[in-house]
């Protein structure tokens, strides 16, 4: 079934005509033939869009109820079984009432789309995903419902609906768009003139942006490599030399000229051209340009003029920034320069602005060939004085006889000439021409191919031996050059892809466009299989028309172990490339397995907040009822006019409400002290407490004589928050009073050791196993049979988090002789110095004391 084609109304606010031109739309296909229907389309009251609606099948929307109130959505069932041609579905971004098929809107429209139906849909600019934080800059609002840009991004067609900020705060004014009672408060707000001109401003960018991507793809698909100026983009080729900053600001002047100015940094890391540049340099320009909204790109060339036309026009670019050759005037014999070839080779359709600047004509830091290979223009000359050179200087020779030893120099001078120019082969027909004339027209006897003296044999060996040596040199010392400058030139790539992947700032889809950009392919893809028999899966891409069925349709392919695969079409790269093709498909498995375990590391953090939200509910479920329940059961037996209760029964019913209320007291005063935790929301204020002033008030919530409390007034006084330090306390006490046995008292005593004071909890209860004891100190657990009205496990939790948020301890020990006994360390005040220090901002936390007196204790056991 082929998909259907989605087409979006987009505009910059509410009211400038999205809905009311889908619904036109829609009239104009139904006066076609087309069957069209409306799924979901909101008038908001406005006349002139209500009236569009006649004449327009819709179809019967879904009735939900939502907190007492019925709410109604799109039936998207009904839509599909309905199967009409086009559906109108107004209003993308959506939040749909909970109950309904979807969460969102959007997704009900991608389900239409998937089942062969058109879609014309309507959206905000403030409503992409992306955008989310620039709006709330401009308008002081964040959008909470949002539509993902790639989803828009996607649509067949995208309609700009425009219109000037004073025109529609003239249709505001006028009660077109809101009630009267609201147009004050919204023209003064959202629809302030600024806002408004900055969300327009919003939207023209991003349909520009569109139009920008339809085009590349079209010039792309048609393979078309002229020029469009369709808008100004400006290319600055930058040599890593401190002028870089010059160019890139006067780039960014000349784009700020013209209507949607684009500026390209382009750094050529290749063989040739332009100088070596400084890593450090190169950092602060891209930061630059980035500063002033172009881009960095880093690509490799051998030949550095070629390199940025081709980019330039690959990037439909309009100009080209260079600066001033740093070459003085005699270097000009190596060459007419980048600047020179770039203007001569550049054509009609781009600009070529050569930029003065402080370095110009000051002379380079390296020759202009740095680490090229002889160049083609060297090897013919080479040949041409290997091969003329012997007989002309044979000739000059004739007229002049200077003797053989004087002939043999001059000739060598002739093979030394061309080995320095053309290399190895032309130094060979050099040394052999020459030793040939030599001994023909030099050596006795004359103008024979004869030689008559054993010296003159071993001086015209000597002679050939010299050349070929000097011109092994030569070549030799070329090669190297250009090895040592190609694996720079990689290098920089390297370590630059490298530093971008460690730091994480390279997601798989720039690490390819990456990849596409820096060695001119016209598409990247990862591809993926699970196992030698299963399809490959593409688990990213980038250009057009990328291979993501298998490696085998790509002009190149690069495997990654048995399951990966990096493939690129465009052309064929030679072996040299894909040393470092190799690098970045190995860098590109790097990110893919950052992602998923960032994705992991999500759904882990989703399942255990799923856990607790489970836990809580669990838990609280019965435990905020059965005091309620009893809270209520006795109210409502005060108010009964049937029953006369005596005052003991009244006693008894009120007694009954105060714990009851307690309580719920006790059970939310530990909800949100788990959620300060979590949230590390706790204020602390660290002061000298002496243990004698907050112990005894934490067992205020426990029978007086289920506590046996051994507290040594020799103690030193403890660094810590008194409240905090109650609270823990007092947890840590009523759990150990729930599980000791009948008539045996909880131990509470305390003793310094080393700088720290030790409080302990000790019960002759069950005792936890060793395997349970860290168990117990997680939120919402009980240990054991624990009844559910015993709490909802946050007692140890809470106070495990009091403490080490005092810098202290919380532990688990067994009780000699059978039981549990909690070690509760804190700093003594002699020690302050490395204690926590006092917080002197926000207001001081609730107290965390323990419950008061009249509040019954609920203590809980945490596996409690």
């Amino acid at each position: 079934m082929a998909r259907g084609k989605l087409r979006i109304h987009l505009g910059a606010a509410p009211g400038v005509g999205k809905t009311y031109a889908m619904l036109s739309e829609a009239h104009r296909r139904v006066e076609r033939g087309t069957d069209c229907v409306v799924a979901f389309a909101e008038h908001y009251d406005r006349p002139r869009t209500e009236a569009m609606l006649h004449g327009l099948e819709e179809v019967p929307r879904r009735r939900l109820e939502y907190r007492g109130a019925a709410r109604t959505e799109m039936d998207v069932d009904a839509v599909l079984a309905r199967r009409p041609q086009v559906a109108l579905v107004d209003e993308l971004a959506h939040t749909n009432v909970p109950g309904s098929r979807n969460a969102k809107r959007w997704q009900d429209v991608e389900e239409l789309l998937a089942a062969g139906i058109d879609v014309i849909s309507t959206v905000n600019i403030q409503h992409l995903e992306s955008l989310g934080d620039v709006v709330e800059s401009i308008t002081g609002v964040r959008q909470q419902e949002t539509v993902p840009d790639e989803f828009v991004r996607r649509a067949d067609q995208i309609e700009l609906v425009d219109m000037s900020p004073q025109a529609l705060r003239r249709r505001m004014a006028h009660g077109n768009i809101y009630a009267p009672d609201k147009v004050d408060a919204a023209l003064s707000n959202h629809f302030r003139p600024g806002n408004l001109t900055a969300l327009r401003e919003l939207a023209l960018l991003w349909v520009a942006d569109r139009v920008d991507e339809y085009l590349k793809q079209y010039r792309s698909e048609h393979r078309v490599s002229a020029i469009w100026g369709s808008r100004e983009r400006i290319v600055v080729g930058l040599t890593g030399g401190p002028e870089g900053r010059t160019l890139i600001r006067r780039a960014a002047r000349l784009a700020e000229k013209g209507a949607g100015g684009e500026v390209l940094a382009v750094y050529v890391a290749g063989t040739d051209g332009l100088t070596s540049a400084s890593p450090k340099e190169l950092a602060v320009q891209r930061t630059l340009v980035e500063d002033l909204g172009g881009t960095f790109h880093h690509v490799v060339g051998d030949d550095v003029p070629a390199a940025l036309l081709d980019f330039a026009r690959g990037a439909n670019a309009t100009q080209i920034v260079l600066g001033s050759s740093r070459r003085k005037a005699w270097q000009y014999v190596f060459g007419p320069g980048v600047g020179a070839t770039i203007a001569r080779e550049s054509g009609p359709d781009l600009d070529v602005h050569i930029v003065t600047h402080e370095g110009a004509a000051k002379g380079r830091g390296l020759p202009v060939a740095r680490g090229a290979r002889l160049g083609r223009a060297r090897i013919i000359w080479g040949w041409a004085v290997g091969l003329a050179g012997p007989p002309l200087m044979t000739v000059l020779l004739g007229t002049v006889h200077l003797g053989l030893a004087n002939d043999m120099l001059l000739l060598l001078t002739v093979t030394v000439a061309a080995a320095l120019l053309g290399g190895l082969l032309p130094a060979l027909a050099s040394a052999a021409l020459g030793s040939l004339l030599l001994n023909y027209f030099s050596t006795a006897p004359l103008h024979r191919w004869t030689v008559a003296d054993p010296k003159n044999i071993v001086a015209i060996v000597i002679f050939v031996w010299v050349g070929v040596s000097v011109a092994s040199v030569v070549d030799l010392a070329a090669r190297r050059t250009h090895q040592a400058a190609r694996l720079r030139a990689e290098s920089e790539i390297l370590s630059y892809l490298a530093g971008n992947v460690l730091r994480g700032e390279t997601s798989l889809e720039a690490l390819l466009e990456r990849v596409r950009e820096t060695f001119g392919m016209e598409s990247a893809a990862l591809l993926e299989r699970g196992d030698h028999q299963a399809p490959w899966t593409c688990a990213g891409r980038v250009g057009v028309g990328p291979p993501v069925e298998r490696p085998e349709d790509a002009d190149v392919d690069v495997p990654v172990g048995d399951r990966l695969a990096l493939a690129l079409t465009g052309r064929v790269l030679p072996a040299a490339d894909r040393r470092v093709l190799a690098a970045f498909a190995a860098q590109a498995v790097v990110v893919l397995d950052r992602r998923r375990l960032q994705e992991a590391d999500r759904a882990r953090t989703l399942a255990e907040g799923n856990r607790i939200r489970t836990a809580l509910l669990a838990a609280v479920s019965h435990d905020l009822r059965t005091p309620l329940a009893g809270i209520k059961a006795a109210v409502s037996s005060l108010r009964s006019d049937d029953v006369a209760w005596s005052e003991e029964d009244r006693a008894e019913l009120l007694e009954g409400i105060e714990d009851g209320a307690d309580r719920l007291d006790h059970l939310v005063g530990n909800l949100l002290d788990m959620s300060r935790l979590q949230t590390g929301t706790v204020t602390l204020i660290i002061r000298e407490t002496d243990l004698d002033e907050v112990v005894p008030m934490a067992l205020g919530g426990v029978p007086a004589d289920s506590v046996t409390l051994d507290i040594p007034e020799t103690l030193p006084m403890v660094a810590v928050d008194a409240g905090l330090l109650e609270r823990s306390v007092a947890n840590l006490v009523e759990n150990a009073v729930k599980y000791s046995s009948d008539g045996t008292p909880v131990l509470v005593s305390a003793s310094a050791l080393a700088g720290r004071v030790e409080v302990r909890v000790v019960d002759r209860g069950p005792g936890v196993p060793d395997e349970a004891k860290e168990r117990i100190f997680e939120p919402f657990q009980r240990y054991g049979d624990a009844p559910r009205g015993a709490g909802v496990g946050l007692g140890l939790a809470v106070a495990r988090g009091f403490a080490e948020a005092m810098g202290g301890t919380l532990d688990a020990e067994d009780t000699p002789g059978g039981g549990l006994t909690m070690v509760l360390t804190v700093r003594a005040a002699e020690d302050r110095d490395s204690a926590r220090p006092e917080s002197s901002a926000g207001p001081a936390p609730p107290t965390a004391g323990g419950p008061s007196p009249k509040h019954p204790a609920q203590p809980e056991r945490q596996a409690s």
